[in-house]
């Protein structure tokens, strides 16, 4: 059991990996910088082409060493969750639990490969049109560790008005969904979402598969004690 969960969470994390590599090696070198083209002729469902320098959904850090900083903390998270993978297998957790750490694992993993390499492969894409190229190690936009993510999943679902009577924000309207993301951050926030609507699930089936062990050793215990009680020679008096 424990060599398939290693194997079924690997396979998950690469096909991951290799969905988000081929999707933002493909909108690098084939979008020009915003450009923006509907899904599925969707109005709402769009890819539109963006980068940035810090976190998930376009956060950024306005400081000079914010970008390598956060480039090592992912790098940091990322041996953690690994680690983590590897100590939730040899306890026999729930495979649905090791599968979600797995898919915010292969998510952190995917824009690391952005902030470690993209910076040393690629040419910078031209806010003023132009497309990327793929070029020699080296000859890139930038340098090792700084690297910018490639977003473009971008769904503008609606304008919601505020109602007057709400304080502080009364009046004015919002875009629901603003952000701009990519596979990896809906692979983090997919496995995000999953603990937290089957965590009773799964820890109840972690005490339901530890239960009978425990049960068995009680029991061994138990045998154990009353044979030793019968062993014992009477006393002669």
């Amino acid at each position: 059991m424990p060599l398939k969960k290693t194997i079924l969470v690997s396979l998950l994390i690469l096909l991951v990996l290799a969905i988000d590599q081929s999707v933002k090696f493909y909108i690098k070198t084939h979008f020009e910088y915003n450009d923006d083209y509907p899904m599925f002729g969707l109005r709402w469902a769009r890819l539109h082409f963006v980068e940035n320098e810090g976190m998930a959904f376009g956060i950024t850090f306005d400081w000079v060493y914010g970008k390598l900083l956060l480039s090592i903390f992912r790098i940091l998270m990322v041996s953690a969750l690994v680690w983590y993978i590897a100590l939730l297998i040899k306890s026999n957790f729930p495979l649905g639990f090791i599968l979600s750490i797995g898919l915010i694992t292969a998510g952190a993993l995917g824009n690391i490969i952005d902030s470690v390499f993209y910076g040393m492969i690629f040419t910078e894409s031209p806010y003023h049109g132009g497309l990327a190229e793929l070029v020699p190690w080296g000859q890139g936009y930038g340098t090792l560790l700084h690297g910018k993510v490639v977003d473009m999943l971008y769904f503008p679902m609606a304008w919601i008005n505020i109602p007057t009577w709400i304080p502080f924000f009364g009046g004015q309207e919002f875009l629901f969904f603003s952000p701009i993301f990519n596979v990896a951050d809906a692979s983090i926030t997919t496995g995000v979402l999953i603990i937290l609507l089957f965590q009773r699930r799964f820890f109840k089936d972690e005490n339901a598969s530890t239960a009978p062990q425990a049960d068995r050793e009680e029991e061994h215990s138990v045998k154990m004690q009353a044979k030793d009680l019968d062993s014992e020679p009477e006393d002669i008096y």
